[in-house]
């Protein structure tokens, strides 16, 4: 598919890490992982969260090709990651969800430690420019940046965690509706599984594969494939949807490049969730829409295609 549409040639990269951010009363101070172009100006930031159990380590087939497209990538550590060995009984456990919303807008609030700790970078982000980005449970905590709201087990209400800094999104893998989705098991563990769209109105590319049906093996909904869809269905504003054919939970392999939990290991996948996701951020946060118009027309004239676009 992407063959047929113009791209520069990846610019070198630098990352650093750990780079740690000060975090009170989270119990640990949280590191981060930052990637970067060494070359351009201006560039546009990804703040990406990793799924439940890997770390700023993951997702190099991601972050790797954001940063040598002209993105800074910051990819935190949040406290479900193996490498932090929490306790199952720890008291934070049951927070776990808004921490890791609280991780991203840790980042947010210190650029400037992140712009000063990669050499080269300083002067040369956008600041007006910024996306959130996440996979499965790193959906969740991206999307409500976004403006999706989870029912707080604890106050039995919904808040609005967005963030205004955070004008545009990539939901990839990210579960839908809780309620009677949700099995008894989910409802009675996983209570934060209740995120609600009604009012993620920030635009967002939502990336799901046909054949992911990881939530229903590990008893998190009754639901099949079609659950992860609902991101893109059940939230106003301009959305697209990118549906993966044969693709499960890892989309091909975007967890890492040699992750153990890829079942699905397509090459061909992973080079068209970069350029898609690439070409689209560009189109959302204003920078070009070429890139985005291009790489629609390309998926739509292939005549034997691994996936399918659509809009509103």
């Amino acid at each position: 598919m992407t063959s047929n549409v113009t791209l520069r040639t990846p610019a070198p990269i630098v990352s650093v890490k750990p780079v740690v951010l000060r975090s009170a009363g989270r119990g640990v101070d949280l590191r981060v992982k930052v990637s970067a172009p060494t070359t351009g100006a201006n560039l546009p930031i990804i703040v990406l969260s990793h799924g439940s159990g890997s770390s700023m380590d993951g997702y190099g087939p991601l972050a790797d090709y954001w940063a040598a497209h002209g993105f800074v990538v910051v990819q935190p550590t949040h406290l479900d990651s193996r490498t932090m060995g929490l306790a199952k009984d720890d008291p934070r456990t049951p927070r776990i969800w808004r921490e890791r919303i609280e991780d991203l807008k840790r980042v947010l609030d210190q650029l400037d430690l992140l712009e000063d700790a990669v050499p080269g970078l300083g002067g040369r982000l956008d600041r007006s420019r910024i996306a959130a980005a996440g996979h499965s449970f790193g959906g969740q905590t991206a999307g409500n940046l976004l403006g999706m709201r989870v029912l707080d087990p604890s106050s039995k209400k919904e808040a609005d965690l967005s963030d205004p800094r955070v004008t545009a999104g990539v939901l990839l893998a990210t579960a839908g509706e809780g309620g009677a989705n949700l099995t008894p098991f989910a409802a009675e563990h996983l209570p934060h599984m209740n995120p609600s769209f009604a009012h993620m109105a920030t635009p967002a590319l939502v990336v799901v594969g046909d054949q992911d049906e990881i939530p229903r093996k590990y008893q998190l909904t009754v639901r099949g494939p079609d659950w992860m869809a609902e991101p893109y269905h059940l939230s106003p504003g301009s959305k697209s949807l990118l549906t993966l054919f044969g693709a499960e939970h890892s989309l091909g392999g975007i967890t890492g490049y040699e992750a153990q939990e890829t079942t699905d290991a397509n090459p061909e996948r992973v080079a068209l969730i970069q350029h898609l996701t690439w070409a689209y951020l560009r189109h959302a946060l204003d920078i070009e829409d070429d890139s985005w118009a291009a790489a629609q027309k390309a998926l739509s004239n292939d005549p034997a295609p691994i996936g399918r676009l659509e809009s509103k």
